[in-house]
């Protein structure tokens, strides 16, 4: 979700108001997702290397994360949405952890779709962290390395039981992704498009997923 404070400059205004309209957003294309039947949808909404902000505007984007829970959950609740974290959350305040533990156990049991937000999460680290609980394995005797594939490794990650990631979107025209699901992104689309992630709205996603449609994946194969 990328374009906020180029969003906010255009406009000659804070960069916490493009922010605040990301937000905004990020409420459109949740409900949106719904509408078009998206099984799980993940949002980037704060890297581990997120924290080299301005403090301040770390502390604003943290406020605005307190104000969407609490605005949020219950339509989640209502419309049988699952929350999920994923990242190294828990290192965030207190009072946010306690609020992202409750609005998680809340939704744990709804049969819907799952919104998964990813709070100060790096693929990299995501990769290592599974890496280093096979090895304990290993030395603790407990696994044989032959044993260890895919599917093993995958089984160590975050998203280990969500749907295969089939479609990443970047917005405000950067083509890279950011330490972003590198693991679970080695064969999805990726599709980049110019608009800035205030302004992506309802058509914007209809479109990319339409165009995603279109796409041959041969996953290696002919």
């Amino acid at each position: 979700m990328d374009g906020n404070g180029r969003w906010a400059k255009k406009r000659f205004l804070p960069r916490i108001a493009g922010h605040r309209q990301g937000v905004e957003a990020v409420r459109r294309i949740s409900r949106a997702a719904r509408k078009l039947g998206i099984e799980a949808l993940t949002l980037y909404a704060f890297s581990s290397e997120n924290w080299r902000r301005p403090e301040d505007e770390v502390r604003d984007l943290m406020g605005l994360l307190r104000q969407f829970l609490a605005s949020e959950l219950e339509e989640l609740i209502l419309e049988g949405v699952k929350l999920r974290v994923i990242g190294d959350w828990r290192r965030l305040q207190s009072d946010l952890v306690a609020m992202i533990d409750a609005a998680v156990a809340r939704t744990a049991n709804n049969p819907g779709p799952t919104l998964v937000i990813a709070l100060n999460y790096g693929a990299q680290a995501e990769i290592l962290s599974a890496a280093r609980r096979l090895a304990e394995q290993v030395q603790a005797g407990t696994l044989d390395p032959v044993a260890i594939d895919e599917q093993r490794f995958e089984e160590g990650l975050e998203t280990a039981d969500l749907p295969p990631l089939d479609l990443m979107i970047r917005t405000s025209g950067e083509q890279r992704l950011s330490n972003f699901l590198l693991w679970q992104a080695a064969y999805a689309e990726l599709l980049f498009v110019d608009t800035l992630w205030p302004d992506f709205d309802e058509a914007a996603f209809a479109a990319a997923i339409e165009q995603f449609g279109k796409r041959q994946r041969r996953f290696g194969g002919l």
